[in-house]
C-alpha cells in the first residue's frame, strides 16, 4: 500500500540545491487578446454573385515583440489577408492578436523563442478568429495553412544582416 506522500511526479524537485528558478516554466502565457480586428467586403453585396471560383488570397505575416518589465513580453501576431475574385476586392481582414507572456529561458535563447514559439503557441487562436470572421461576414469557409515561424526569424536576421553591410 502506497502513501500519498510517497507518490511523486515529474515535476517534484527533489535536489534541495537548486535554485528557485528551477520551478519556474519557460514560458507562462499569462493573457491571450485581440488588439485589432477589421473585416471589410467593400464592394458587398454585387460581390457574393461572382463567388462561383476560388479567391486569390494573398496573406502577410508579421511577429513582433515588446518588453514590458522583468522577464515579462507582448508578442503581437499580425496578420493581413487581402482576397480577389475576377480582379474585384471580396474582403479586406486584418488581425493583431496579441499575447502576455512570462519567459524564463537564457538570454540566447530569448529571441527565437519570443519570435517562433510564442507566434507558433498563439497561432491557432488567430486562425480561428479569422475563419470565424470571414464565415460570420458571409464568405466562404478559409483555413489558413500553418506558418513556418523558423523561415520567418531566418529572413529576419538574413535582412538584418544584410542591412548591417
Amino acid at each position: 500500500m502506497t502513501n500519498d506522500n510517497d507518490m511523486k511526479s515529474v515535476n517534484d524537485n527533489t535536489d534541495t540545491r537548486n535554485n528557485e528558478k528551477s520551478n519556474i516554466p519557460p514560458i507562462v502565457i499569462n493573457a491571450q487578446y485581440v488588439k485589432d480586428l477589421s473585416l471589410e467586403i467593400p464592394n458587398a453585396p454585387e460581390i457574393f454573385r461572382e463567388l462561383n471560383q476560388a479567391p486569390d488570397i494573398k496573406i502577410n505575416v508579421d511577429v513582433n515583440a515588446k518588453h514590458l518589465e522583468d522577464n515579462f513580453f507582448n508578442v503581437e501576431l499580425s496578420l493581413e489577408m487581402d482576397g480577389n475574385v475576377n480582379n474585384k476586392k471580396l474582403f479586406i481582414m486584418e488581425l493583431k492578436y496579441a499575447a502576455v507572456v512570462g519567459v524564463n529561458v537564457p538570454e540566447e535563447h530569448l529571441e527565437p523563442v519570443l519570435l517562433i514559439e510564442i507566434p507558433r503557441m498563439i497561432f491557432p487562436f488567430a486562425r480561428a478568429i479569422i475563419t470565424n470572421n470571414l464565415v460570420e461576414g458571409g464568405l466562404p469557409p478559409f483555413m489558413l495553412n500553418p506558418i513556418d515561424f523558423v523561415a520567418m526569424y531566418q529572413n529576419r536576421k538574413k535582412m538584418a544582416e544584410n542591412e548591417k553591410k
